[in-house]
């Protein structure tokens, strides 16, 4: 009973230290608000549409093409990639 009230105890202090170390060093960091950092997109990386999910696809325009892959059926669309769908 006494080496486990000790070993809690131990943790504990081990955990206070680790926590006062982490705020000491937190201190000497710049404050980044990470909501706002994965927010703004580089440059470097370009962002692709997502596909619709529907029952059944149709064709919205000229573009538009209807692919089988995967035994499913996929609208890909080379004049606008809003038109992308899925079945």
């Amino acid at each position: 009973m006494l080496s486990r009230v000790f070993s809690r105890t131990t943790l504990n202090a081990l955990r206070m230290h680790n926590q006062r170390s982490i705020q000491t060093k937190s201190n000497l960091l710049p404050i980044v608000n990470p909501t706002r950092a994965t927010a703004v997109a580089t440059p470097s990386q370009s962002q692709s549409q997502g596909m619709k999910v529907r029952s059944s696809v149709k064709k919205m325009c000229d573009g538009c093409s209807i692919v089988r892959r995967k035994a499913r059926l996929y609208v890909i669309c080379s004049k606008d990639p809003k038109h992308k769908q899925t079945e």
